[in-house]
């Protein structure tokens, strides 16, 4: 299920809405229309107004935040980082970056641009509002100087909030670039992630104690954040000392696009693995997994063929690529294993998540 759609495209990338965005906005123009200044418009006109109102500001609000991913973008991009997307959710803004620069000094203006964008918003529309209210005296009973004045108090919450050292937020970032200056990248990575949990657990806390659910949000994305981008990290690292050659499975076993569903199930019992090329002759048709087995009703395995089944849209990668580019090319995909190839395009391998894992364990025996 696609659960985000694409909205349009600044600087190259493009900018989409995720589904929990849409659930999210309601909920903000209810907050900002039920309270009262200087934190909403509950006082300031008939109910109708006050939630155009209020819905006009959280827009304004979410434009703020995706200016704050752009800003992220924009440096990334002047580091030769591809942005695959910029997509605004329940949390706020995330931008999609192919990988964050390992230069200690790239990945700390990069994770400051952020913060720096929305702080400069926020100042900025202190600063307007304060100068036209000292030219026009009845502008600061208007909406418009209060709906200023609250994306202005938001956006600085906003930029000094992520300069928290709670990785993987901005600030954790930042914190990872000042370690990795003195340490490995793995353990840079680690001590980053582990001050980043020790802030969740602080913030579940008083979102508890204060009855703040968004707290205890934040706090539960920026823990398993954390988990997740160590172990990537340690993965991706690790496995950059070897190629795919050094770990995929060179005895590749394959069937035919004619076999049965029924006999490919036994075929899978008794080869002991859960994916295999699907070739005629020499000819490369495509792929078939136990996953896809699944998906065929148990009374059509004996009528319908590996072809009827098989992905044809194949992802390999050459012999001589590097293992932590297949760990993320599996990642990025959501598959289990891949085809090698060599420089003929005849498959020499096949590559799965239990190889990778296998030379993982073996480099950690060596240590």
């Amino acid at each position: 299920m696609n659960t985000s759609f694409q909205i349009g495209t600044i600087l190259g990338i493009p900018i989409k809405l995720h589904i929990t965005f849409l659930l999210i906005l309601p909920v903000f123009a209810l907050v900002f229309a039920t309270n009262p200044a200087p934190f909403g418009f509950q006082d300031q006109s008939s109910p109708l107004i006050n939630y155009l109102l209020s819905f006009t500001t959280t827009i304004f609000l979410f434009l703020c935040v995706l200016l704050h991913e752009l800003g992220h973008s924009y440096i990334a991009q002047r580091y030769g980082v591809e942005i695959k997307d910029i997509t605004l959710m329940l949390i706020g803004g995330v931008s999609s970056m192919e990988e964050i620069p390992r230069n200690p000094s790239q990945e700390l203006k990069i994770a400051f641009a952020g913060p720096l964008v929305s702080l400069v918003i926020g100042f900025t529309l202190f600063i307007v509002n304060f100068l036209i209210a000292s030219l026009i005296v009845s502008y600061a009973s208007t909406s418009i100087y209060l709906m200023f004045n609250i994306l202005g108090s938001i956006n600085i919450v906003l930029g000094l909030f992520n300069l928290l050292p709670a990785f993987p937020m901005d600030g954790g970032r930042l914190l990872r670039a000042w370690y990795a200056k003195r340490m490995n990248y793995i353990q840079a990575t680690h001590y980053a992630a582990s001050v980043g949990k020790i802030f969740a657990f602080i913030m579940g806390v008083f979102g508890l104690f204060y009855n703040n659910p968004w707290l205890i949000l934040i706090a539960f994305f920026v823990y398993i954040g954390a988990s997740e981008e160590d172990k990537a990290t340690t993965v991706t690292v690790t496995l950059e000392k070897y190629l795919v050659s050094d770990v995929m499975t060179r005895d590749v076993i394959s069937v035919s696009p004619y076999m049965s569903i029924e006999n490919l199930l036994q075929f899978m019992l008794e080869h002991k693995h859960m994916g295999y090329p699907v070739m005629e002759g020499d000819s490369l048709k495509g792929i078939v997994t136990l996953t896809d087995v699944h998906k065929v009703p148990p009374l059509e395995r004996a009528v319908l063929q590996v072809r009827d089944i098989m992905t044809t849209d194949v992802i390999s990668l050459p012999v001589n690529a590097k293992a932590s580019e297949a760990f993320k090319l599996m990642v990025s995909n959501n598959i289990g294993r891949l085809l090698v190839v060599d420089s003929t395009g005849s498959v020499v391998g096949i590559l799965s998540r239990t190889d990778l894992m296998r030379a993982m364990m073996f480099y950690n025996e060596q240590l």
